[in-house]
């Protein structure tokens, strides 16, 4: 039989042949697991005492144990255990895990998740132009999770961020003909610059969309803050056929009326299915539950794909209907039904093995025809993949960065200046103004107001070219403390947010040092670090270790003082200000934003709706 780790067109007419003759009984079969009972998805209904025949990693035929009609080499039991199918991610960023995709799978596997749609814009804006390579490199290296990459709509997420990699037209194209496991487009975020001619990403995003049509390849969106009738009729006839960013229950109504298949996240899950099933809501087929992002320490603690099937069920849902949430509707969702998504031929070899279906208690875990997982164990080996220099050497800073980088320098002779203020999740249509001493003809800070500095520093051009302006309620208090991170969703430019502009220099400089990864000074000393060597984004070790390494920043972290200001935004808490990798997102709601300085947008600091640009101070 062929191999079959990739789906490519030639090899998947020879599986396909051999599959028939082995569920005619006319070839052996590999193996034969027969368990308890068996969920179909297709008409959820449950199966006693069935088998599922497997030849190499696919399932050649399924029945009632006892039935099939040819030789089998190797046979299991699992008498006392339910099968459903392997668990499905129809959208995720596997780089939010911070793990390269071989040790991601090692965690998520056993938590039941045996493939995913990895929507790719993360490690795309790092390097483009290895965007497959990278993705089928696990795959390729014997990992038993199947990544259904689809290429990044935000690369670059504006037309005012450049570097790393830029998708159009062609790129898309090139992708989608390239290789089977292409499912589509990720999610479209930039809305503007799909309804809006003048926009400068106009022609490069309505490429990508074409593209994708042409290949019949699914268009994600992302509708985030989007509540207007008129927004998302205009949304789902532009093409977009889903939405993972709705957070209430109207805003689910309102979506799903207009065609647009819902995929639900655990912030909202609760509220948003309790509601729905109080209002009667019966048909489930336009839903699926997605984890978006979720980092490894996250995981280790909550659970993978599992953690939000357990939340639907503790909402209410059936256990059978939440486990379509995760399995025959993604798949079909995203086109993909002849290869995941059910227990039938045809189909990669992936069950998970519940002894408990109401609490979803995983047993094991089998993929590509084996046993992958028992208890919370990851069984097999985790390939050894010696990442290339494009994967590892992605921070091009090619001199050391100084204070200087972050001073804000004022007019001649003036005691104050006027400042552009952001605070983190700043989506209101105008920014914050507010006044500033000077000393030294540098504009400063104002710690009794939470007024910090926070800059974007460009990790491409080999420049280090750097933004800065002053942001509110945000940052270290404490004196010479600066807390810097390679990871900046979604163009990834290093970010850093400090109380001195030597403190934020040392941390870049060490980030620039090590190939990306988080950096926090404390009185002018490196206190913590932890490294993301894969792309400035993903380290290539066990989620336990990382997860260590972790855990000694959140405790160093916790011995500083960090502003805090509420915002409008349910995303933003008082403490150790991880979510400042999420701040710096540049689609909608967002409106002033602060980028890596580019043409449009010399200083950095621009309104990405409308293309206006504004002085930091003046």
């Amino acid at each position: 039989m062929p191999d079959d780790l990739l789906i490519e067109a030639a090899s998947e007419i020879a599986i396909r042949q051999h599959l028939a003759l082995v569920a005619l009984g006319k070839r052996r079969a590999d193996r034969a697991l027969r368990v308890g009972r068996l969920l179909d998805v297709h008409g959820r209904r449950w199966h006693e005492d069935q088998e599922i025949v497997i030849a190499g990693r696919r399932i050649a035929w399924v029945g009632p144990a006892g039935a099939y009609p040819g030789t089998v080499d190797d046979r299991f039991e699992e008498l006392s255990l339910a099968a459903v199918p392997g668990f499905g991610e129809v959208h995720k960023h596997i780089e939010s895990s911070h793990l390269t995709p071989e040790w991601e799978a090692a965690l998520v596997m056993p938590h039941g998740n045996t493939w995913t749609c990895e929507a790719s814009h993360e490690f795309s804006n790092v390097d483009g132009p290895h965007n497959l390579d990278f993705w089928l490199t696990a795959r390729l290296a014997g990992s038993p999770i199947k990544i259904f990459p689809l290429p990044g709509s935000a690369v670059p997420p504006t037309a005012y961020e450049w570097g790393g990699g830029h998708f159009g037209y062609d790129q898309q194209q090139g992708f989608l003909k390239q290789q089977l496991m292409v499912a589509g487009l990720d999610e479209v975020m930039d809305w503007p610059a799909v309804w809006n001619p003048d926009n400068p990403s106009y022609d490069r995003l309505w490429g990508m969309i074409r593209a994708t049509f042409e290949q019949r390849g699914v268009i994600e969106g992302h509708a985030a803050g989007m509540r207007a009738i008129d927004d998302i009729n205009a949304f789902a006839a532009a093409g977009m056929a889903s939405d993972h960013e709705a957070w209430t229950p109207d805003e689910v109504r309102d979506k799903l009326r207009r065609g647009l298949f819902m995929e639900i996240r655990p912030h909202s899950l609760k509220d948003i299915v309790t509601a729905l099933l109080a209002d009667g809501q019966e048909e489930w087929s336009q839903f699926a539950l997605c984890t978006d992002d979720r980092s490894c320490s996250d995981t280790l603690t909550l659970g993978a794909t599992d953690h939000n099937v357990r939340l639907a069920i503790e909402a209410g849902l059936a256990p059978e209907i939440a486990i379509q949430l995760v399995t025959i509707n993604p798949a079909r969702h995203m086109r993909l039904t002849p290869w995941v998504g059910s227990i039938a031929p045809g189909r990669f070899a992936d069950m998970v093995l519940l002894n408990d279906v109401q609490t979803l208690s995983i047993a094991e875990v089998w993929a590509d025809g084996r046993q992958v997982s028992h208890g919370k164990s990851f069984l097999p080996p985790v390939p050894k993949i010696d990442w290339p220099d494009w994967a590892m050497r992605t921070i091009h800073i090619e001199r050391r960065i100084t204070a200087d980088d972050f001073a804000i320098a004022a007019d001649p002779g003036r005691e104050t200046m006027q400042a552009a203020v952001l605070r983190p999740f700043h989506w209101a249509d105008d920014f914050i103004t507010m006044q500033l001493p000077v000393r030294d003809g540098v504009v400063q800070r104002d710690e009794t107001r939470n007024v910090t500095k926070f800059a974007i520093v460009d990790r491409f051009s080999g420049q280090g070219k750097t933004a800065r302006m002053f942001w509110l309620g945000t940052g270290p208090r404490t004196p010479d403390t600066a807390l810097a991170c390679s990871l900046g969703h979604d163009k990834h430019n290093i970010w850093t947010v400090g109380s001195s502009d030597a403190a934020m220099a040392q941390a870049v400089n060490a980030l620039r040092e090590m190939q990306g990864g988080w950096a926090l000074v404390r009185d002018g000393r490196l206190v913590s670090t932890v490294r993301y060597e894969v792309g400035g984004l993903m380290s290539c070790r066990p989620a336990a270790a990382l997860d260590a390494e972790m855990q000694q920043l959140y405790a160093e972290g916790a011995k500083i003082d960090w502003m805090f200001e509420p915002t409008y935004s349910p995303r933003w808490w008082p403490g150790f200000p991880e979510r400042l990798a999420f701040a710096t997102l540049t689609c909608a709601p967002w409106r002033w934003v602060l980028v890596a300085p580019s043409p449009l947008a010399p200083e950095g600091f621009v309104n990405v709706a409308t293309g206006q640009t504004h002085p930091i101070v003046w």
